[in-house]
């Protein structure tokens, strides 16, 4: 098998490991699409509901490198199996009365099984695709937190509006096994192990992978881009119906929007880098600049949103400004898998999703830190979203700055003092 040809099942277990995002990110809304309920039932104050936010990401980092090392020993399909059944099974403890601490503790479990999620996933699929055909597989890859967002609200919402959140985190564990007996019976291992590294017969020190510029420019960029999901996951829906008035029904609809257009970033950005390759623009261009300047213009665009009055507008800019992020998520991952040798990929897409999402901690606890101390809370949240802005704006300035993964590739590769070191 030549490195050019797609092994046949490529495309059964990318849609596989889409349905594993689709689960993973239906997870992640939950809490933030139940949040109005959550804090009257359980008497919280905006810190406190910005502390079990953040607390979903408490072990995600430490996890996600863990497993990312495991990973490179252990078949990536055995892997997933366990993560996806961790998801399941955390969600059950909330069907029956919960505590704040409980909820809290649920969650921070919860984010250890998803924390190598998209690494391990990521890793999965560049078995079975070549180096020139991996953006589109890993666009579809990276839909599945759109589509699964897409696919839960309306029905998590019916559930927690007719029935109680508490269903709908149960709801949640049941559709998380399914996903589990599916992956059981059809998930497979891909047969493509090799990359121009593994061909050279090289092993490079993880001193010199976590020190490229470009490593570092993926971790800057996507770490703005995930400030802006964090707050999408947890502030979203409260801020649709404590800071603009809509009903918890009306919010349900409204918070697919971000999503909708996120997912129509996502496919337009590896649809079009696969395309400007194929015509023979470098991989800085085609995943690099591509990836980076919409984190600038959507900066720019979460700027304007203290400076209208309505509520229409307001959603609006939120909107595109926070779905233009999706766009460094499609290239970060294969600009990585150009310059790593296949036995150390995992662990590198790992690390560097360990890093990036450092900020889901920092963000929804600033979030919900600006609201409380603010004298008013349409304010706070205002203050919230420039902060948010500011945050984007620089992390895509960063992505520009650093993102040159075919140079990166060859000097990697050229090193002399990398030779092999096994």
């Amino acid at each position: 098998m030549t490195a050019q040809e797609t092994p046949k099942g490529a495309w059964r277990v990318t849609f596989l490991l889409f349905l594993f995002m689709v689960v993973n990110f239906a997870d992640k809304i939950v809490v933030g699409l139940a949040g109005v309920p959550i804090m009257t039932e359980l008497k919280l104050e905006p810190e406190q509901f910005g502390f079990l936010g953040s607390s979903f990401f408490f072990l995600f980092s430490i996890s996600a490198v863990a497993v990312g090392f495991i990973v490179n020993r252990v078949p990536a399909r055995w892997v997933l199996l366990v993560l996806g059944l961790i998801w399941a099974l955390a969600q059950f403890p909330m069907l029956g009365t919960v505590s704040f601490t409980t909820l809290v503790i649920c969650r921070i479990i919860l984010g250890a099984g998803e924390g190598p999620a998209f690494s391990v996933a990521a890793h999965a699929i560049y078995k079975w695709f070549p180096d020139e055909k991996r953006t589109l597989p890993t666009a579809v890859l990276s839909q599945g937190s759109a589509l699964g967002v897409v696919f839960a609200v309306p029905a998590l919402n019916w559930i927690i509006v007719n029935h109680s959140w508490h269903y709908a985190f149960g709801a949640l564990g049941v559709v998380g096994l399914l996903w589990v007996l599916a992956w059981f019976l059809l998930g497979r291992e891909g047969p493509l192990v090799q990359t121009l590294a593994t061909v050279a017969d090289t092993r490079i020190p993880y001193s010199r992978l976590l020190t490229s510029r470009t490593f570092v420019g993926c971790v800057a960029a996507t770490f703005g881009a995930y400030w802006a999901l964090s707050l999408g996951l947890t502030w979203f829906t409260p801020f649709i119906v404590k800071g603009l008035g809509f009903t918890q029904q009306q919010a349900g609809f409204i918070s697919i929007l971000p999503w909708v257009f996120g997912a129509f970033v996502v496919i337009l950005t590896g649809w079009l880098s696969q395309r400007l390759m194929a015509r023979g623009m470098s991989t800085r261009g085609a995943r690099g600049v591509l990836g980076a300047t919409p984190l600038v213009v959507g900066g720019l665009i979460l700027l304007g949103i203290p400076y209208v009055d309505s509520p229409v507008l307001r959603i609006a800019l939120l909107v595109f400004g926070s779905g233009l992020c999706g766009s460094i998520y499609v290239v970060c991952p294969p600009m990585l898998g150009e310059f790593t040798p296949v036995s150390q990929r995992g662990a590198v897409i790992a690390i560097y999703g360990a890093i990036y999402t450092l900020s889901g901690i920092i963000a929804p606890f600033v979030m919900g830190t600006v609201i409380q101390h603010s004298g008013e809370m349409l304010a706070g949240y205002m203050t919230g979203f420039t902060i948010n802005g500011c945050v984007m704006i620089v992390a895509g300035l960063l992505g520009l700055l650093l993102l040159w993964p075919n140079t990166e590739r060859t000097r990697l590769l050229s090193e002399p003092a990398q030779a092999k070191f096994a």
